[in-house]
């Protein structure tokens, strides 16, 4: 999982006062994350649980992890008398440092996390429920109606992860690579759209990976046709964060033939130095990314790139390091996650020469540089252009190719409305509404 991690803030409402049975979520890290908070947050509708805070933990990084400690006892001051249920990547790791912590009523595992009647009491339970997440074969078991208060939908299609890159201690938080079917993935996208969602996004863990589990080893590219040809009323299919080496012909194919899948890709490159790659354990080499981007573009020149890098990987001399940042404009990258490697215990990255703390802080530095100069080219391109952009709140939406437009005119949150873009502020473009799309 490459996503950022995000703390999504949440006030924690005084326990007695007229709110007291409110049950809040806090989620950190990634989409995925995001998504398995809603369906906690159905799980404990169900469950009656009252005046309660979930925590659902990311552990990409190890600031994620101090901000969710941080954020728990905080939680247990503003609401002393609340229930605190902590569970996510983070607890399934090291289950035993939030159940040492005195704030904490109740430790769930991922796997327990969206399980029916995991929020109800259980006392012959235990205070602990986390097992063996390697042994968990299946995913999606549950579905949501989307996202609370999103414009777009999420919808989880895989969860786990086969690799093990060095740097990376995501697989024994969520455990080995497993696929939702097909056939559930296109009945809940159908219900999606039904109720008015004009964007889907597929998401999870190793999101390429998706299919391999299955009978008939059907690819990432087949589903995306196939939710393509079932739901024709959707308007807009998007792809989260994908690994470059596993980009099937299918998924060109749709991206060369189907205009609704959105011209985006997020790719978990990591580094643009051999040596690095290799030492990471990634599966691509540099020449590999490179290749990819030019055949994609081939096929879909609208297309945009993110990229997430990592910065200071042990071992990374300065000529390491230009390596990754010339990648930034030979690939034309426009949007990038920067990552100042950290070292996660438990990890082999962690037991290597580790570069100098000062130097990782600088080269991110660097890189960021490179990647606010990256956007503002992709920016550049798009003046004059008339768009369509999904509205995200008032004044802000998302365009097809994943670019924030600050507009203004009349538009409707979860409405596609074409934009005429006049310009941009070096971070987002700026546009006026011209005819609306129904929501």
């Amino acid at each position: 999982m490459t996503d950022a991690p995000v703390r999504r803030d949440l006030s924690f409402p005084a326990s007695g006062a007229e709110d007291d049975r409110s049950v809040e979520i806090v989620t950190f890290g990634c989409r995925l994350n995001a998504y398995e908070s809603e369906v906690i947050r159905k799980r404990a509708a169900e469950d009656g649980l009252s005046d309660a805070v979930v925590f659902n933990t990311c552990a990409v990084t190890g600031e994620a992890v101090r901000q969710a400690r941080q954020a728990i006892r905080k939680a247990r001051r503003e609401r002393p008398g609340a229930k605190l249920i902590v569970t996510g990547c983070a607890v399934q790791i090291d289950p035993a440092a939030f159940a040492a912590m005195a704030e904490v009523d109740l430790v769930l595992g991922n796997a327990e996390k969206s399980a029916a009647g995991a929020y109800a009491p259980q006392p012959e339970a235990g205070r602990v429920r986390v097992n063996d997440i390697m042994s968990v074969r299946e995913t999606a078991g549950h579905l949501i109606d989307g996202l609370k208060d999103r414009a777009r939908a999420y919808v989880e299609v895989q969860n786990g992860c086969d690799h093990r890159c060095t740097f990376c201690i995501i697989p024994f938080g969520r455990g080995n690579s497993r696929s939702a079917p097909a056939g559930e993935i296109v009945t809940q996208i159908r219900r999606l759209a039904a109720q008015g969602y004009r964007e889907v996004v597929l998401t999870g863990v190793d999101v390429t990976s998706w299919g391999a589990d299955l009978p008939g080893a059907p690819t990432l590219g087949q589903l995306v046709g196939r939710i393509l040809r079932l739901v024709p009323e959707l308007p807009r299919l998007r792809l989260s964060s994908i690994d470059a080496a596993e980009i099937d012909p299918d998924l060109l194919r749709c991206l060369a033939q189907e205009p609704r899948l959105a011209p985006y890709l997020h790719l978990s490159l990591q580094a643009g130095d051999d040596m690095i790659l290799k030492r990471m354990k990634r599966r691509h080499s540099r020449a590999d990314a490179l290749k990819l981007v030019a055949e994609v573009r081939a096929a879909r020149p609208d297309v945009a790139f993110g990229a997430d890098l990592i910065a200071g990987f042990p071992t990374e001399t300065e000529a390491m390091f230009e390596n990754t940042l010339r990648l930034v404009e030979e690939a034309d990258l426009a949007f990038l996650h920067v990552f100042p490697f950290s070292p996660r215990p438990g990890t082999p990255a962690a037991r290597m020469p580790q570069v100098a703390r000062d130097v990782v802080k600088a080269r991110a530095a660097r890189l960021r540089t490179a990647g606010e100069a990256a956007l503002a080219r992709h920016l550049d391109r798009q003046v004059g252009r008339t768009l369509s952009g999904l509205v995200e709140r008032p004044g802000v939406a998302r365009a097809a190719d994943f670019t924030e437009v600050a507009f203004t005119g009349e538009a409707e949150v979860g409405a596609i409305a074409p934009m005429a873009v006049s310009g941009h502020d070096g971070r987002r473009l700026l546009a006026t509404t011209q005819i609306l799309e129904a929501a």
